[in-house]
């Protein structure tokens, strides 16, 4: 029997199987390989777009991020590890490095991308990184930039590729070019480019262990507060299920 929390299915997978599983397809390349993060704002907008669901169904592996997801496990009684996507995103750059893989940065603010890549080339450089803001705007992407930027993925053929233009667009167009990421192990990762440039501040450990990181970034982020709303939904549609 599948365990699901509002119609998307979970399952227990640690950060250690996460990494082996990876290292496997890394090891063994050609399907499109998808992370997705599950947190309440990501499943509450499943429950409203289809196709964002069956991006979410169809991921080959779910990390359990939001500690609303951990807690709604608990009330159903399914068992569950939480891995953050920061964490996650920090734990595969470090395997790139061991590994020696080619890792590529999408998207993000301006130079964003290549400042990271220009980061991890320093700490790492078995591997080898590459950024790019991609586009401007992602809902209204033009020909020229999808050009140039599959022409980049086509002659770096990353081993990994980070997303970063917020769910669920990261989500939604990593799914629409599977094709052309065949051989890669993809995620979105949201605001993780930020996190790991040091443009903005994430939560103390306590407060992350604890699961009040949310209520740290919307301290810090007040304009969040709209999105929050969404958690405040998740809450009434699990225990209402």
């Amino acid at each position: 029997m599948t365990n699901t929390i509002l119609g998307v299915n979970v399952e227990k997978l640690s950060r250690k199987d996460i990494l082996e599983k990876i290292e496997k397809y890394i090891s063994q390349p050609g399907d499109f390989i998808h992370i997705v993060s599950l947190n309440p704002e990501n499943v509450v907008i499943a429950s409203e777009v289809s196709e964002f669901k069956r991006v979410l169904t169809a991921a080959q592996i779910k990390i359990i991020d939001g500690i609303g997801i951990v807690m709604a496990a608990r009330i159903k009684g399914i068992e569950v590890s939480r891995v953050t996507g920061v964490s996650l995103m920090e734990e595969l750059l470090g395997l790139a490095g061991k590994l020696r893989l080619r890792v590529l940065f999408i998207g993000g603010g301006p130079n964003l991308a290549l400042r990271l890549a220009q980061c991890y080339q320093l700490a790492y450089p078995e591997a080898k990184y590459r950024g790019t803001e991609g586009f401007k705007n992602i809902i209204k992407s033009t020909e020229y930039e999808k050009k140039a930027l599959f022409s980049i993925v086509s002659a770096f053929k990353p081993h990994i590729v980070f997303v970063s233009f917020g769910s669920p667009d990261q989500e939604l167009w990593l799914w629409e070019n599977r094709e052309r990421f065949k051989g890669s192990v993809c995620m979105g990762v949201g605001g993780a480019f930020d996190f790991l440039a040091g443009k903005i501040v994430r939560a103390p450990s306590i407060l992350r262990t604890l699961g009040f990181e949310w209520l740290f970034r919307l301290i810090i982020q007040p304009w969040r507060w709209k999105r929050q709303l969404r958690l405040l939904k998740f809450s009434w549609m699990v225990l209402s299920s």
